[in-house]
């Protein structure tokens, strides 16, 4: 079975479980689940989840108990998504291949569903922590949440808006890249080892990989804004030139960019062979996103 295969498998458990833990569309007031489901179902490469799963089971974990906060960080990444496309962001009106949730259910529900959805993130985790309480799953959400946070995507995503028309230096762009991507694949692939009992040594190579392969992902996404097609990559293209972003492309153009994805990969993938064999999925995974075509 090939990497590609392993995902979609990964990918389809992680669905039959979000779709047992976010509210039915039945429930009232159906709107605005019906928005949140709608965007979580739209479909998505489930890349945080399988992470998490994925460095819990590497380590020896049990992934059942590692379910619910891969189910939430698949929900705090989406509700980033609805927010991320809104007018007031990149006006965007598709994401992966759909109508983006604004364009699908007016701009107030679109925001109230992403709002659903991380506080529905953080109820899930509460629950779970609740359920088993111990220092291990309350590490996990505070892993989850600081790569979220204000020390995390969100600033990441602050100093984008802010930097949009302007000229801006390395540190800067590293800055924006490490915050709105890589922090939460590392709070990821750091609550997937917590989650298994992981050694401090473990947890903080875990973190270092998860911040290479998190700015080789966004300076590939960079990349494909430009060389892909809207029926390859499912939202617009040319959508960072449009919205005057700085990208690692317009910084050092297409083939020095490329050449930074296959270093900081294959720096993530000699973090993974360092922790044996059963680090070989994530290995894997991190070669099958350098050459990803969506």
């Amino acid at each position: 079975m090939n990497c590609k295969e392993q995902i979609s498998i990964k990918a389809k458990e992680i669905d039959d479980y979000l779709q047992k833990r976010l509210p039915q569309q039945s429930e009232y007031p159906s709107e605005i689940f019906e928005a949140m489901r709608y965007s979580i179902f739209a479909g998505g490469k489930r890349l945080r989840p399988i992470l998490l799963l994925s460095a819990c089971e590497a380590l020896g974990g049990e992934t059942e108990k590692a379910i619910d906060f891969a189910c939430a960080i698949e929900m705090i990444h989406t509700y980033s998504l609805i927010h991320d496309d809104l007018p007031a962001m990149d006006n965007d009106d598709y994401r992966r291949g759909m109508l983006t949730s604004h364009k699908k259910f007016g701009e107030a529900t679109a925001i109230l569903a992403g709002d659903g959805l991380l506080h529905h993130a953080f109820e899930i985790m509460s629950n779970a922590c609740v359920k088993d309480c111990t220092i291990q799953t309350v590490k996990a959400m505070q892993s989850i949440a600081h790569g979220a946070g204000v020390y995390g995507m969100l600033s990441g995503q602050v100093v984008d808006v802010l930097s949009e028309g302007k000229q801006i230096d390395e540190k800067t762009m590293y800055f924006i890249h490490k915050n709105k991507t890589a922090a939460m694949l590392q709070g990821a692939l750091k609550a997937g080892a917590i989650l298994a009992g992981a050694t401090q040594k473990q947890i903080e190579m875990m973190e270092q990989a998860g911040e290479k392969i998190g700015v080789a992902f966004q300076i590939a996404d960079d990349i494909l804004d430009i060389t892909s097609t809207l029926e390859e990559l499912g939202k617009p293209v040319h959508s960072d030139e449009k919205n005057e972003k700085n990208t690692y492309i317009t910084m050092y153009g297409i083939e020095k960019s490329k050449q930074m994805v296959e270093t900081l990969s294959q720096q993530a993938i000699s973090l993974f062979e360092e922790l044996g064999e059963n680090a070989n999925f994530l290995i894997e995974l991190t070669k099958y996103l350098i050459d990803r075509k969506n």
